[in-house]
């Protein structure tokens, strides 16, 4: 893209500190630039590129919404998505086409929403990037509690990113900054809403730097993180290397970490990660794709069964399935958002991608 390496090159971690301390759009882990394709892998990919039809399934309210993370209830149906630029959730209801806002802007002092997580009881998660996650009650609205990244400015930057919920209902959420992968137990979660007056802290349970691919200090690194649904324990995640391209399993029992071999492309620029059974889906930001993928039943091995490429995705940064759809939200970061100069098409928008 025109401005990526610019955009890359700048980033460092003194400039992404003054980033957060003064304006709310800020260089994003979700949309941060990584390098092309690796040469082995991308030979391989044009056998898997199909067409598919992109249609609007939602508009969300305002013109700066800049949208990144989403999540499907699926009792309900409804869908929620969050924004980037102003900490701003929407909640869509099936059968219409208008989102209207659930929280408004700066909603208990968040300044972003990036990850959005709906668990099995009636919680929506909403990750900060620049402090930590907020857990609501979904029928009320009402903050639930929230859990901090402990620290000042000063320390280590940090970039708190996706969130996901085990079937134990632990939450794991990744740091693009730091490589980490922070868990918030059922326990914990109750004892932060009944005890501590709502307030948590958010520590660190996985470290992965040593695992993934050596990158320059400051780099963005983990990105989208599931867990394996049907996995009873709760034990297998899996997260993406959007800069090394590489997708990880982690044990959460054991606490091992292991590179899932890829055949057949890489995961390049990857962003949201969904998982249903053994197929895994993961949009591409600055690429503008989605591929699907089809994992072995231990997680050691992941294949490429299809990819599509379009600039109608304009920008994806997460996706979700609900209801045999596929809902990608179109983020637009490149159009006067934190990644670039520029007119954004108004109304944003979440897409529902058919063929993937």
């Amino acid at each position: 893209m025109p401005n990526a390496k610019r955009y890359r090159s700048s980033l460092t971690i003194a400039a992404t500190l003054t980033a957060l301390a003064a304006a709310p759009l800020l260089p994003t882990a979700t949309a941060q630039p990584g390098p092309p394709p690796r040469t082995p892998n991308s030979q391989h990919q044009h056998q898997h590129q199909h067409q598919a039809r992109i249609s609007t399934a939602y508009e969300l309210p305002g013109d700066r919404a800049y949208p990144e993370g989403i999540a499907a209830d699926p009792r309900t149906g409804d869908v929620y998505v969050g924004s980037y630029a102003t900490g701003a959730v929407y909640k869509a209801s099936p059968g219409k086409r208008a989102a209207d806002v659930f929280l408004p802007a700066g909603t208990d002092g968040r300044k972003t929403a990036n990850g959005l997580k709906v668990d099995r009881s009636g919680r929506l998660w909403v990750t900060d990037s620049t402090t930590g996650v907020a857990v609501y009650d979904l029928r009320s609205r009402a903050l639930i509690a929230r859990f901090d990244v402990p620290g000042t400015p000063g320390d280590q930057p940090r970039m708190v990113n996706d969130v996901t919920i085990a079937t134990d209902g632990t939450a794991y959420l990744t740091d693009s900054f730091r490589a980490v992968i922070y868990r918030v137990t059922p326990a914990q979660l109750e004892k932060a809403a009944r005890h501590d007056g709502r307030r948590g802290e958010l520590t660190a349970r996985f470290d992965l730097s040593d695992a993934l691919e050596p990158q320059p200090a400051g780099t963005f690194t983990l990105n989208g993180l599931v867990a394996d649904p049907t996995d009873p324990s709760g034990r297998r995640l899996f997260t993406v290397d959007m800069t090394g391209g590489d997708l990880y399993r982690i044990d959460t029992a054991s606490g091992s970490i292991r590179k899932v071999a890829l055949h057949g492309g890489d995961l390049t620029n990857g962003d949201g990660l969904e998982l249903r059974g053994s197929t895994l889906w993961a949009v591409h930001n600055t690429t503008n794709s989605i591929t699907r993928w089809r994992l072995t039943d231990d997680g050691a091995t992941a294949r490429l069964e299809r990819r599509v490429t379009d600039e109608a995705l304009q920008i994806p940064t997460t996706l979700a399935r609900s209801h045999g759809r596929t809902l990608v939200v179109r983020s637009q970061f490149d159009k006067g958002g934190p990644m670039g100069p520029g007119t954004p098409t108004t109304p944003f928008t979440v897409a529902a991608v058919d063929g993937i």
